[in-house]
């Protein structure tokens, strides 16, 4: 796709344009010259001879090539004027401002989504939108908003919605922040959230922001968003991102990639905001403060957020204290190893001589070796400050509690390594077996052989189809033996599962029983376990769009009732699989518990990234589960697993 001429188009045509600057082509040609773009200007306007000082087209036929065209109006035929500027216009790059594609030629919007897909394929146009709001960098703007975009900024925006990219772009400047890009890509016939990404990573050095913040509607590719967001955040990116659904392969997906995740508008200007001072060192907060019960609301977020607090320092500093100790602190702790960042919390009027101690601020605005983060509890009283300090680059924060979760959160933050390595598996018998399996639930002798090629050990287990089988089988496994029925999906509950099972007499007994189970095509049998194991619990998922979502738990109830999983995306690594267990709830009971016998780690690690390693090799797992699966300190090892197969 053309980046090229939608990021520094050296023509830029505009249809829809206005006089009235609030209408989007109105604002939008007065950005334009705002932002002082230096290229050609060309105005499509039947009504204008011109507008806003610059002469106008009657037809979009007359205008010149261009690099760029801009379709602002709501009234005109989009799809005849991109094939226009496609096929006669030389024109590479097109954002579309409305959200009405309706067209003459064709009724259904899905056709004419396809039909204008097509003609920006075809002559390797880019696209933006529809329901866009237009582009802003340092070599012009389009957005139609309010321009606030300073060449020196450090925050750049990509929004799949153009209300919330207004929202950040307007209301960013009340916390200092200076945005120095924004784009906003609306429905994304075409070009996505992720393909932005991929150019910000391929020309990062050429972005001034420090600090990508994304608000997304659909992930449109998992792989290549993970691929570009882990490769910002390794060049020095800050990434901060909302996505308006509250699913778990979301949250899996934003730590794979390195993303903050925010919830709501406040949350995401606090984390923007924080980032662009970096991200703190440690989780030793420092907190100076002449106004107690912000104080306290901070900290306690802080606690309840597993970040540390050395010292609040009250008495230092509070009630017409002069600037100069407060000075003193900031210089103390700046160099103090066991603090890692400080809060300068500021009262009301009448507290402090305002002047004095915003002076003492202004002196150091970054010229700490470690983030120094103002909050003013009662902006009103410094207000003049806050914008004295916001001009010399800082940022500043009111809410306590917003930016004390805002303040965990990056804290919190990191990207794990993601090592090349990957369990070892017979791709081939892999595929043989997928190949001939039909599409819905795996049966269970071809189950056994995919987690053999996959390395996951399991028990051994022999099908029985008749009485006479289920005999045998238990006479070579040896008793006492587990009893399976075939067929239904949740044994459990139909209580086609019979354990511990001692003697022949017993093992017909519960053969008979369980036949008349409804859906019963077979029986497996099985050794039975000691109960020295602890019962885990492993399951995969695939979701639209989205790399396998791999999950771990203890089993029962920890799982079921509690809840207590963790996710993650495939590939998973070494260092992820670590992590999904021990951020469980339950992770002490994996340790060893009681006198109970823990989990090998390591056995259990491996199992996670077989079967990640497995989903990978074989697209067509829409899910995989094992459970019951055992672990104990020398070994992990499967009792029951089924796959479906969706092709």
């Amino acid at each position: 796709m053309a980046f090229k001429e939608l990021i520094n188009p050296s023509s830029i045509a505009v249809i829809g344009a206005s006089n009235d600057i609030t209408t989007p082509g109105g604002s939008l040609i007065k950005n334009l010259i705002i932002s002082s773009f230096k290229g050609s200007i060309f105005l499509v306007s039947g009504k204008e001879s011109k507008i806003q000082g610059i002469p106008t087209y009657k037809n979009l036929m007359d205008i010149p090539d261009t690099d760029l065209a801009i379709i602002a109006d709501d009234q005109g035929d989009c799809l005849s004027q991109i094939e226009i500027l496609c096929e006669k216009k030389s024109c590479k790059a097109i954002i579309i401002y409305s959200d009405k594609i309706s067209s003459r030629i064709l009724t259904k919007e899905e056709d004419v989504k396809a039909r204008i897909k097509e003609i920006c394929n075809t002559f390797s146009v880019t696209l933006i939108g529809p329901n866009s709001s237009g582009v802003a960098n340092s070599n012009y703007s389009s957005l139609y908003t309010r321009s606030l975009l300073n060449k020196e900024g450090s925050v750049e925006i990509i929004s799949s919605s153009r209300t919330m990219i207004s929202n950040f772009v307007e209301n960013a400047p009340k916390y200092g922040m200076k945005i120095s890009g924004a784009y906003s890509v609306g429905y994304s016939y075409q070009t996505t959230v992720e393909d932005i990404l991929a150019w910000m990573d391929e020309n990062w050095s050429d972005c001034t922001g420090k600090v990508i913040a994304l608000h997304i509607e659909k992930i449109s590719n998992s792989v290549e968003m993970i691929k570009h967001c882990r490769s910002l955040r390794n060049k020095g990116a800050g990434l901060v991102g909302m996505l308006a659904s509250s699913t778990k392969v979301v949250n899996a997906l934003f730590i794979k990639c390195g993303i903050i995740r925010a919830y709501g508008i406040a949350e995401m200007f606090n984390i923007a905001a924080i980032l662009t001072k970096g991200k703190p060192s440690g989780e030793r907060i420092n907190i100076l403060t002449q106004a107690g019960g912000p104080a306290v609301l901070l900290s306690d977020v802080l606690s309840q957020n597993g970040v540390k607090i050395p010292q609040i320092f009250f008495e230092d500093y509070n009630f017409g204290k002069t600037a100069g100790q407060i000075s003193s602190l900031i210089e103390k702790y700046d160099k103090d190893p066991k603090c890692d960042a400080m809060v300068v919390i500021f009262g009301g009027k009448g507290m402090s001589d305002a002047a004095e101690i915003s002076n003492v601020i202004f002196r150091v605005i970054n010229k700490t070796k470690k983030p120094l983060y103002p909050l003013f509890s009662s902006e009103s009283s410094y207000s003049e400050y806050i914008s004295e300090y916001h001009n010399r680059g800082g940022v500043t924060f009111s809410d306590a509690i917003v930016f004390g979760r805002a303040l965990s959160k990056v804290i919190h933050s990191a990207l794990l390594p993601q090592d090349k390595s990957t369990p070892a598996i017979d791709k081939y018998l892999i595929k043989r077996v997928i190949d001939e399996c039909p599409e819905g639930w795996m049966p269970p002798f071809m189950v056994q052989q995919i987690l053999d090629a996959s390395g996951i050990n399991r028990i051994r287990q022999i099908v029985a189809l008749s009485e006479e089988d289920t005999v045998n089988a238990a006479i070579n496994i040896g008793y006492p033996v587990v009893l399976k029925v075939i067929g239904p999906l949740h044994k459990t509950e139909v209580d086609g599962v019979s354990l511990n099972i001692s003697d022949e007499h017993t093992l017909r007994s519960e053969y008979e029983r369980m036949s008349n189970i409804e859906g019963v095509t077979g029986f497996l049998v099985q050794p039975m376990q000691d109960d020295n194991f602890t019962e885990l619990y492993i399951r995969a998922e695939r979701h639209e769009n989205f790399a396998p979502l791999i999950m771990c738990s203890l089993g029962g109830i920890f799982a079921d009732v509690m809840e207590d999983i963790t996710y993650s995306l495939a590939p998973v690594s070494n260092k992820e699989a670590d992590q999904m267990i021990e951020s469980l709830k339950a992770y002490p009971i994996l340790k060893g518990y009681r006198g109970q016998e823990g989990v090998n780690q390591i056995t259990f690690n491996d199992t996670i990234r077989r079967v990640s390693a497995l989903c990978i090799a074989a697209p067509q797992i829409e899910e995989l589960e094992l459970n019951p699966l055992f672990g104990d300190e020398n070994q992990t090892i499967v009792a029951g697993a089924r796959i479906k197969i969706k092709k």
